[in-house]
């Protein structure tokens, strides 16, 4: 029976989906999991019975999750060491410099030299980078349409939606209950563009997590006993440009950002004290 030595070599034998039917957020941590005997390898569905057969009850010593998640990166980051920066440029939307591809990213400066470094206008964090790694690396570049349509009718996205409603949209709408300044605050510190109501919203607001990856978040004020209600959007290319778990770790991280935003100004006490 073989035995793997660390999760990064169970995660290479995975489809990379993220379809979550094996009760794990990602492949990353279903992959951990397995490593550390939480989980059997025959939980993914995805596998070819040899795969199973040979990994079958197969784990390692415990190990921290958070490790296997940098080891994860540091591929990405040995991946672009190999990637032909000009040509990545042009899929990407960015610049080429002859040392750095750098590609906006909420109208900031996210940059990776030819060794794998990153560095950044913003904070770099694992939210925004690996999203910004896959992005470079597999985007196929293709061109904004400009119809916008929800997570759930992207490839993949329809089983992560529920996870998707509650980590990014429901957070996001409380942040928006309590925080009037939010959408101000995508406008002038994220490059964002408040745009005609669309869907019928009071409020539409486009930003660009990477320059083709434009995402569109609609509020409805609550009105005549109706609840706010807060959707996000992406154009019906996204799922052509960035792979959906990357996707769903955009979102997430925007709330959480948005969410720093409000505590910074103390909007969830004031909330809490009414």
């Amino acid at each position: 029976m073989a035995q793997p030595k660390n999760a990064m070599e169970i995660f290479q034998l995975l489809d990379k989906s993220n379809c979550r039917e094996c009760g794990e957020k990602t492949c990353l941590a279903f992959a951990g999991a397995v490593f550390k005997g939480h989980k059997k390898i025959d939980q993914c569905s995805k596998l070819d019975q040899e795969v199973i057969d040979r990994y079958s009850n197969a784990s390692g010593n415990l190990q921290d999750i958070d490790r296997n998640r940098d080891e994860y990166l540091e591929k990405l980051k040995e991946e672009v060491t190999s990637l032909d920066f000009a040509e990545a440029a042009e899929r990407t939307g960015g610049r080429f410099t002859g040392r750095k591809l750098t590609v906006k990213v909420l109208g900031k400066d996210f940059s990776v030299d030819r060794n794998g470094k990153l560095s950044a206008d913003i904070h770099v964090n694992p939210w925004v980078a690996m999203p910004f790694l896959s992005y470079v690396l597999y985007t196929k570049g293709t061109p904004v349409t400009g119809n916008w349509v929800s997570f759930r009718e992207l490839k993949d996205g329809k089983e992560r939606y529920p996870l998707f409603q509650k980590r990014c949209e429901e957070a996001m709408k409380r942040i928006a209950d309590v925080y009037p300044e939010l959408f101000d605050d995508m406008v002038h510190i994220f490059d964002g563009k408040q745009v005609a109501e669309q869907f019928a919203s009071d409020i539409s607001v486009v930003m660009r997590p990477l320059p083709k990856v434009p995402i569109m978040i609609c509020y409805w004020s609550p009105e005549d006993g109706l609840e706010s209600s807060l959707n996000i959007f992406f154009d019906e290319t996204a799922d052509k440009n960035l792979d959906i778990g990357s996707l769903f770790s955009l979102g997430a991280g925007l709330a959480q950002m948005f969410e720093k935003l409000a505590q910074r100004h103390g909007y969830f006490e004031e909330a809490a004290a009414r």
